[in-house]
């Protein structure tokens, strides 16, 4: 592990931050009024949050059984590797996470996805990650890395077309949530002890 800089908090928060203002002006350049009712559409909300956390909840089992089979493996270690540039102190990882979620899905599934459709929003999705999973070069892990983010983006899609954009909310970031405690436990583990 590299002991570069960390990204920061503020930095990460910032960024979304930014991605909440640029949706919020498409958004008002570009939908039909009334906003606020077409982004909370979709099921009632306490079903959208029930079934947000339910997913979260499932996702959190499926790393915890999957991650023993991938943790080896070539994309896995370049996640951790790409992600371990982030300050994930103290709990970082949970305010990383409800920004991105909120910030993201605002963007790409209540902006954007309404404008040019699931399958376009999910190729900016994977672009607007190109940096944070170093999507430099055309090879196996990069192609892998970048399926797993489009199905991923897709997958946020529908769930935001068809249960709400508050469920894509909170099921983005528990996965992120989730997603960036098992890399800091890794980053953890590797590094030399004291």
């Amino acid at each position: 592990m590299s002991h570069a800089v960390k990204i920061g908090l503020r930095r990460q928060v910032a960024t979304c931050a930014a991605f909440s203002g640029l949706a919020a002006l498409i958004i008002f350049c570009f939908h039909q009024p009334p906003y606020l009712a077409s982004l909370l559409a979709g099921l009632p909300l306490h079903y959208q949050v029930a079934i947000g956390l339910g997913v979260g909840c499932l996702y959190w089992a499926a790393t915890q059984i999957g991650y023993r089979y991938a943790a080896h493996a070539n994309a896995t270690k370049s996640t951790v590797e790409s992600y371990s540039r982030l300050d994930l102190s103290g709990r970082n990882p949970v305010w990383i996470s409800l920004a991105a979620g909120f910030g993201e899905e605002l963007l790409f599934r209540g902006a954007l996805q309404p404008l040019a459709g699931i399958w376009l929003t999910s190729a900016i999705f994977v672009i607007a990650h190109r940096r944070a999973y170093r999507f430099n070069g055309i090879n196996m892990r990069v192609l892998m890395q970048a399926g797993a983010v489009f199905a991923a983006s897709v997958g946020f899609g529908l769930i935001a077309m068809y249960v709400g954009l508050v469920a894509a909310i909170i099921i983005h970031a528990l996965v992120d949530t989730v997603g960036l405690y098992v890399i800091k436990g890794e980053i953890r583990k590797l590094q030399p002890q004291s």
